[in-house]
């Protein structure tokens, strides 16, 4: 099930003249000072920079109409005005930016947003243009990937399973030409380009996310994952129940054998030519396909939403298809962990205690933090691999909502990596903020008969979030700089529509990772 995509390409035409359905300007929430016109209304709004022809074909009267209709230039906001044949294009788009800032240019994420609202309020538009604010100097490059950016996402819709036609339901726009100054420059281009590639990646990542549970178990996801990282020419290697088995894979065991569907670990691998002693990164990433909770059942109120429990999972693998378009001067191996979280006969219990791909023996004490079993196993294996980077991101805690909410993700482990994800974070429109590992929190994991307790003794939930970094702490060798990037908040949004993000999966953290193995390969 693949949902319907949007084109992206480069004009330097006036955007008056351009030949599209909608054209997307933006206005600023007020000017410094309000002039007051002669029946005494206050023109508070300012149009950005890239509207100036589109101005003058108003004949000076656009921000007064815009107020007129109600518009604020609160950021986000939209308001459509018929032009009438002013312009070329039949609709205009006027899309609030907030306050005007002090730099030339509204900030990326700014940009990215706006794009991404506006692009999806034009949704049944064949073609539409966005002539919003570029900066023209250092910083042009990050603006337009996140005018690029936005576009492409904020126009995602999940195909769904519904049977019959939605004659309501519009469909996303087609094309977004983006308005510059030098369409055919090389750097702009490239750019677009990257865009593309990369939120493929997310579009992937939010389908297999807002997947039916039923639709993609652990058989069927690994093989819709080896179908995508073989199409790309990645090389792949699954194993299955017997094979894990036969590794000692106790973690991921443990977990999948409470269902009818066999757990599975996928190996995705990327290699350069004349990467051979150079770098290595190993991505992991958490792949519950299902979770009840387990034998700790979790409420049935809301329960619906663990189908998003792979959603690092989907991450990793759907940025491994990136890196194969990018193909960074650094070798990349991904390990994907799946399994799906059932109560049976088969299932595992409090009081088990199991042995992990390493030799550690972990006493469980609630089924429901399943992820951190199936993640040590994987990290484990990417150690033996070998490595000098790990990257593992997962839902892995409700802490990390109760900590850091819905939006910014939670970081742990090796301090000088997990402040290379906070900078990618940050310009990526993926914040993650760097958490600590608490030695008092890992002496309450002590087990009286195993090497480590799965959870903090007693059930306490203080520092939640933490225990679970603390617990994967445990699966990497010392020599490797790793971080641990908890997504249980921002990997899923389940209210309305808002910037580029829809609803349901969001795609996070693919572009930090992506942005993370360019810096790696780049800077080592």
């Amino acid at each position: 099930m693949t949902s319907p995509s949007t084109t992206l390409s480069l004009v330097d035409s006036d955007p008056a003249e351009l030949a599209v359905d909608a054209i997307v300007i933006g206005v600023y929430s007020q000017r410094p000072e309000g002039d007051a016109t002669a029946d005494g209304f206050a023109d508070t709004l300012l149009l950005a920079a890239g509207a100036e022809s589109i101005a003058a074909a108003f004949d000076g009267n656009l921000t007064r109409t815009l107020a007129l209709l109600g518009a604020t230039g609160g950021a986000g906001e939209v308001t459509k005005v018929a032009t009438l044949g002013t312009v070329s294009a039949p609709v205009l788009a006027v899309v609030g930016l907030g306050s005007e800032p002090s730099g030339a240019a509204p900030a990326p994420e700014t940009l990215r947003r706006v794009a991404g609202t506006a692009v999806r309020a034009l949704a049944g538009a064949g073609r539409v243009a966005l002539a919003l604010p570029l900066p023209d100097d250092a910083d042009a490059p990050a603006a337009l990937r996140a005018v690029a950016e936005g576009a492409l996402l904020g126009g995602y819709r999940f195909a769904g399973y519904k049977t019959k036609p939605q004659p309501t339901l519009r469909p996303p726009v087609a094309e977004v030409q983006i308005a510059v100054p030098d369409a055919a420059d090389a750097a702009a281009q490239a750019e677009i380009r990257r865009a593309a590639v990369v939120t493929a990646a997310v579009r992937l990542t939010r389908d297999w996310v807002n997947a039916a549970p039923n639709e993609l178990r652990p058989p069927s996801f690994a093989e819709k994952v080896t179908e995508a990282a073989q199409a790309a020419g990645l090389g792949v290697e699954v194993l299955d129940e017997n094979a894990l088995t036969e590794g000692g894979y106790g973690g991921i065991l443990a977990v999948g054998n409470g269902s009818a569907a066999p757990p599975r670990l996928v190996k995705i691998s990327y290699t350069p030519a004349g990467a051979e002693g150079g770098k290595r990164v190993a991505l992991v990433g958490k792949g519950i396909t299902f979770d009840t909770g387990g034998v700790s059942i979790k409420p049935a109120q809301g329960m619906w939403e663990m189908k998003s429990d792979m959603g690092g999972a989907a991450a990793v693998a759907a940025t491994m298809l990136a890196v194969a378009e990018l193909k960074p001067a650094v070798a990349v191996h991904a390990y994907v962990p799946m399994a799906e979280n059932m109560p049976s006969g088969t299932a595992y219990r409090p009081g088990d205690v199991v042995t992990m791909y390493n030799g550690k023996r972990v006493e469980v004490l609630n089924t429901d933090a399943e992820g951190r079993m199936v993640l040590g196993d994987a990290m484990a294996r990417a150690c033996e691999d070998g490595c000098d980077y790990l990257l593992e991101t997962s839902t892995l805690t409700g802490g990390q909502v109760v900590a850091l909410g819905k939006r910014i993700a939670g970081v742990m482990g090796s301090d000088e990596l997990c402040e290379r994800v906070r900078v990618a974070g940050d310009a990526t429109g993926e914040p993650a903020w760097p958490m600590p590992l608490p030695d008092e929190i890992r002496k309450g994991m002590e087990s009286d008969i195993a090497d480590i307790l799965q959870v903090q003794a007693g059930m306490d939930r203080s520092g939640h979030m933490l225990q679970g970094g603390i617990f994967l702490r445990e699966f990497v060798t010392e020599d490797v700089a790793w971080a641990h990037i908890d997504i249980a908040g921002p990997s899923y949004h389940s209210g309305e529509a808002t910037g580029y993000w829809t609803k349901g999966g969001t795609g996070v953290p693919v572009r930090t990772l992506v942005a993370l193995i360019e810096d790696i390969a780049a800077n080592g």
